[in-house]
């Protein structure tokens, strides 16, 4: 089968395209899958370049999607013909995070092999079913992004209709923040350095758009454009360049989703200011199979659909992929299908 792996020390010339022995059948609790799509995210970039480094000949992405050859002995889940999507946390089935899940020991394409392959035999707990009625490429969007946006918003800020977010750029999790949030009833604010950008956001719904370029003190507008109030939920990307504007966004009592380190993974935090708005700052990573399994049911309700701004066609298009992902000018997801 092919697969694309990294070889050390990293980097996006470092991906190979290999011939790789076929995984064979499943045994008892696994299942043979084979793999369609995968999705483009952030940490997978980190892997590539080598900021994460993982073992030399590692396969890649920790994003999957297809279908169900094969089940083995005692798999009840699953039959031949599922289409089925990856977890990112394949050991985290449920509850609260520990030092064993929040860790990338056992994440695919990071710690352990991913699913830029044609086939894999894994354990059948590594998957849920994927939405019905969807394409591969859009089944990819849920493993990191897509759980990742819906944790944020619903398993630890609990939004509802009537509360604002506000969510930083316009990559794949703020871009599903935003039709989260919209589904629920909420108001959302986005912000980008792109006219362009946060105008393609607000015809997804977003009700006010703030280019950071513009207005660098975007935590005032935000008060400003909530009478004084603040934002209910800030979905934070940027890491400490962009925390202390968040700080200054949220309401007395608000919270702050911790999630993305762009630009950097250390910084100085207004500590009088949280205080003084006893905001709660929750730092996530993703989330569990049972989140994402609420999330596909959530997703098949609403009809809620991922936004894909670029989609690329074979696997050996990966590398390609990755340096568009690496320019900053998409929106939305980028996936790679085969």
């Amino acid at each position: 089968m092919k697969a694309m792996i990294l070889k050390k020390p990293g980097g996006l010339d470092n991906l190979q395209l290999v011939d790789l022995p076929d995984p064979g059948q499943p045994g008892a609790g696994e299942i043979r899958v084979k793999i369609h799509a995968t999705s483009l995210n952030f940490h997978d970039l980190l892997v590539a370049n080598g900021t994460m480094p993982t073992d030399d000949g590692c396969i890649m992405m920790a994003d999957g999607a297809g279908v169900v050859e094969e089940v083995g002995a005692g798999v009840t889940e699953f039959k031949a013909g599922d289409h089925v999507v990856s977890c990112f946390f394949p050991q985290w089935q449920d509850g609260l995070p520990d030092a064993p899940v929040s860790d990338f020991t056992r994440t695919p394409g990071d710690g352990a092999h991913g699913f830029a392959a044609e086939v894999v035999v894994r354990p059948a707990q590594h998957f849920t079913l994927a939405p019905r009625g969807w394409r591969h490429a859009e089944a990819a969007t849920i493993t990191t992004s897509g759980l990742t946006a819906w944790r944020a918003l619903v398993g630890d800020a609990h939004l509802k209709a009537g509360d604002t977010l506000v969510t930083l750029g316009t990559g794949g999790v703020s871009i599903t923040a935003l039709q989260i949030a919209k589904a629920l009833g909420a108001r959302v604010i986005v912000t980008s350095s792109s006219d362009e950008k946060l105008a393609r956001a607000q015809a997804l719904g977003a009700d006010d758009g703030i280019n950071y370029r513009a207005v660098p003190a975007w935590g005032a507008a935000v008060q400003q454009l909530t009478n004084g109030r603040g934002a209910d939920l800030v979905v934070e990307l940027g890491g400490p360049g962009t925390l202390a504007e968040s700080i200054a966004a949220v309401r007395t009592g608000g919270h702050i989703a911790l999630i993305g380190v762009l630009t950097g993974t250390e910084g100085v935090v207004p500590t009088s200011l949280l205080m003084a708005k006893q905001a709660r700052i929750q730092g996530l990573i993703v989330g569990h199979r049972r989140q994402q399994q609420d999330f596909v049911r959530a997703l098949e309700q609403t009809g809620i659909r991922p936004v894909i701004g670029d989609s690329y066609g074979a696997l050996a298009d990966l590398p390609a992929a990755f340096s568009h992902q690496q320019s900053g000018s998409h929106f939305g997801k980028i996936t790679v299908e085969w």
